[in-house]
């Protein structure tokens, strides 16, 4: 049995841009500064917030996907000693179609955690009451304990807020006034990295004082329910003994969970740099997570290094790419300006980005071959469009709701790929049989 000694508590919010991000990072920062014992999970198939979180706290973030992983693989992830603060994804109940599974709130429900709910009040005054009321009312299996104030206009502002909650009787521990200079840029799939960001300090640092003057911080501590110790849960096991993985800052979409268990099962892993023009390290696979490589491909056109030795890894082993990764596999990509940079050549793909079209969404993935051997849980968010695609597929697809969906990614040899980003175990929902002779 593993030992959980730690407590938790979830940030949520009614709605996505209600400045949970930005809060968390202060709470983490200025919990650290006091020497508080903090660590952070993200709700969701994120890799940018996670980043951050790391940055803010000192420890490394966990991603905790009620849909794709089950109630034990979620369990396994959050034990350790100290505070572990969960920021919630979108609004508390918002989930995958058609019900909302996987929502912040099942996580909630899954770890028996209490939610605190940060309200923006930028445009209300007394509505503010009917809204937590109805978040605290919606599901009698979800805990809504205490409510953050954000976008507070003024101290009258505030005193209008806190009369209107107080018959409600959910306590009120924090109010933050209106912070322009705090907005984060941001691009296509989401915020810029945070190793991109060269004020990262001290944007956090002002994160933390907006935290710890506005958030009574020991009232948010006192509010965090015990880690229930459970069962660890079976991990996914790794593709390869010897993998090289990719990593910087246009691969950096790599699940840590994923790295950790192949890590705990005797894999061997080494990372790499593309952008460096660094060769694949000698091993038996090559993996190129998701990332950003259209904001590099000329670059990663120019880098002989990297893409030869990418040429002989799929002699000598396996490669396998995931979003990105994949689309630095095929043949040429085309970036938002219409400039087509010619790519790896492994696989008979083009993908383009000079006309964009949104891919967003849970997959159940059954492999047909590649690296993967069981039904898998993933997720796909891309805004890349496929010009052209010719081979086997990787995998048959379905989306949240179980209805297939066609076939997915490609193989060609050693080689494989799809724009799926690989989450967990899965179980496939359809009992249709596979169609061996699809093609993409």
């Amino acid at each position: 049995m593993a030992q959980g000694n730690g407590r938790g508590l979830i940030l949520a919010a009614p709605a996505s841009g209600s400045g949970k991000t930005t809060l968390t990072l202060g709470i983490l920062r200025a919990l650290r500064q006091q020497g508080v014992d903090v660590r952070s999970a993200k709700s969701g198939p994120d890799y940018i917030d996670p980043r951050f979180h790391a940055a803010a706290s000192g420890v490394a973030c966990v991603n905790l996907d009620a849909w794709a992983m089950t109630p034990a693989r979620l369990e396994s992830l959050v034990q350790g000693p100290g505070h572990l603060l969960i920021e919630g994804a979108m609004g508390l109940f918002d989930g995958a179609p058609p019900h909302g599974k996987g929502a912040t709130a099942d996580l909630a429900r899954h770890l028996n955690l209490p939610v605190v709910l940060i309200i923006d009040t930028a445009r209300q005054s007394q509505s503010v009451a009917a809204v937590a009321m109805g978040f605290a009312r919606h599901r009698p299996d979800v805990r809504v304990a205490a409510i953050i104030l954000n976008q507070t206009g003024s101290d009258r502002h505030e005193k209008m807020l806190r009369a209107a909650l107080a018959p409600t009787g959910l306590p009120v521990i924090g109010a933050v006034r209106r912070q322009a200079a705090l907005v984060h840029p941001s691009r296509h799939l989401g915020l810029v990295q945070a190793e991109e960001r060269p004020d990262l300090e001290p944007f956090l640092d002002r994160c933390a004082a907006i935290a710890a003057d506005g958030i009574d911080l020991a009232a948010l501590l006192a509010l965090a329910a015990p880690l229930a110790a459970r069962k660890m849960a079976p991990p996914l096991p790794p593709p390869a003994q010897k993998i090289a993985v990719a990593r910087d800052t246009a691969f950096a979409f790599a699940y840590p969970h994923l790295l950790q268990d192949w890590r705990k099962m005797g894999a061997e892993i080494s990372l790499f740099s593309p952008l460096a023009d660094q060769a694949p390290p000698a091993g038996d696979l090559v993996f190129l997570p998701g990332g950003y490589p259209e904001l590099h491909a000329g670059r990663l056109a120019g880098n002989h290094r990297f893409l030869d030795g990418l040429r002989s890894a799929a002699v000598r082993g396996r490669v396998y790419g995931e979003c990105g990764g994949y689309m630095v596999l095929g043949d040429g990509l085309t970036d938002a300006n219409g400039t087509s940079h010619r790519m790896a050549g492994l696989l008979r793909l083009h993908s383009s980005f000079a006309r964009r079209e949104l891919h967003l969404g849970y997959r159940h993935l059954r492999p047909r071959g590649g690296v993967w051997e069981t039904p898998l849980s993933g997720h796909e968010f891309h805004y890349a469009t496929t010009e052209h695609a010719q081979g086997n597929p990787l995998f048959d697809a379905a989306n949240a709701e179980g209805d297939a969906l066609p076939p997915m990614g490609l193989i060609s040899g050693n080689v494989s790929g799809s724009f799926a980003h690989v989450i967990d175990r899965g179980e496939w929902p359809l009992a249709a049989p596979r169609h061996s002779d699809n093609t993409v």
